[in-house]
């Protein structure tokens, strides 16, 4: 293989991940959306929900590595030299990035989600009965 044909790479990526590469499209292109409307909407950038996106967002990372698992059918004691250990980093890399966008953008638009107030004023009142 001499040059990167992108159909090559399309038809190799499916053929690997399956079904998985729609769906993983699909919550890219959403997230990227929901949170560029958010930055527009807001004007910038919340730090503190940034923060919490991120710290939520390593559970991504993790996912990521799973489902890499999953689909190339083999385990982290396969990884032989220090590239498939890069692979593994910028992997989890990629699901911690992409998982920071998306709950981002989740948790801006749950400030404009319809019964919002009625499911957060349930909380606090679950949370004596979850106590005892």
């Amino acid at each position: 293989m001499q040059d990167l044909d992108p159909g090559v790479m399309l038809a190799v990526f499916l053929e690997m991940m399956g079904i998985w590469f729609w769906i993983l499209g699909a919550l890219a292109l959403a997230g990227l959306t929901g949170f560029s409307w958010i930055i527009v909407r807001e004007r910038g950038l919340s730090s503190g929900r940034l923060v919490r996106s991120q710290a939520f967002a390593l559970l991504a990372g993790a996912a990521a590595l799973v489902l890499m698992a999953h689909v190339t059918k083999s385990g982290f004691t396969d990884a032989g030299g220090p590239i498939d250990w890069l692979l593994i980093v910028a992997i989890f890399a990629g699901g911690w990035i992409g998982g920071t966008i998306l709950i981002y953008a989740l948790a801006g638009w749950w400030r404009f989600m319809p019964g919002r107030e009625r499911l957060t004023a349930l909380i606090p009142r679950l949370r004596p009965q979850l106590r005892a």
